[in-house]
Order: structure tokens, then sequence, then C-alpha cells
């Protein structure tokens, strides 16, 4: 596991803590629960912007590039449909959607960790 894993480990987890919390105390999506997904958005930005640089200076993913790419292109348009839902549906259960955001980009962080070694 590399550095942009473990970023996106204690961001995604601090984001899934704080959307379960306010989930949790019946409160509807606030600044603090949308800005800790915007947080894990930009966390999964700077991977991308790595990525890009990696490719470019040479490094060569080991597994399927497409895969390693589906999973980034698709985590970085996780958060980005969670916010949208929570802006739409605004109840405590929009807590649960984006909570489930931190999670999953993590999970995906892990798997594009294997791909890329």
């Amino acid at each position: 596991m590399d550095a942009y894993f473990y970023i996106i480990l204690a961001i995604g987890l601090l984001s899934t803590v704080i959307c379960t919390a306010a989930g949790i105390m019946k409160k509807a999506p606030n600044d603090a629960t949308i800005l800790s997904v915007a947080a894990v958005e930009l966390a999964l930005l700077v991977y991308l912007v790595g990525s890009i640089v990696r490719v470019a200076s040479g490094e060569h993913i080991a597994g399927e590039a497409w895969e390693f790419w589906g999973y980034l292109v698709t985590a970085l348009i996780l958060p980005v449909g969670a916010v949208y839902w929570s802006i739409l549906e605004r109840t405590r259960w929009s807590n649960f959607v984006l909570a489930a955001v931190g999670v999953t980009a993590l999970v995906m962080a892990a798997r594009m960790n294997q791909i890329w070694y």
C-alpha cells in the first residue's frame, strides 16, 4: 500500500464517522458532512494527478490499466453523486449515503493499489 491509500484511508474513515454520526443523530446533511465527502473527492483527485504523473514519468501499472483507470474514474464519480443525492433529499438517510462514500473509496483505493503493484 502506498501513501495515496493511507491518505484515502484516513480521510475516508473520518468522513464515514462524521456522516454516520450525523445520520444517527437524525440530522439532515450539513456543511460538515458534505465537506467531509468533498475532502474524499479532493483526495481522489490528488490520487488521479499523482497517477497521471507516475505513468507519464515511466512507471507501469502491473495489472490491467483499463481496470485501474476504471476504478479511479468510478471512485471520482461516487462523491459527486452522493452529494447530489444529499442535496436533492435532505433527510437523515442521505447522511448514510454520504457515509458509504468514504468506505467505498477506501475499498476502491485498496483495489487500485493491488492493480498498480
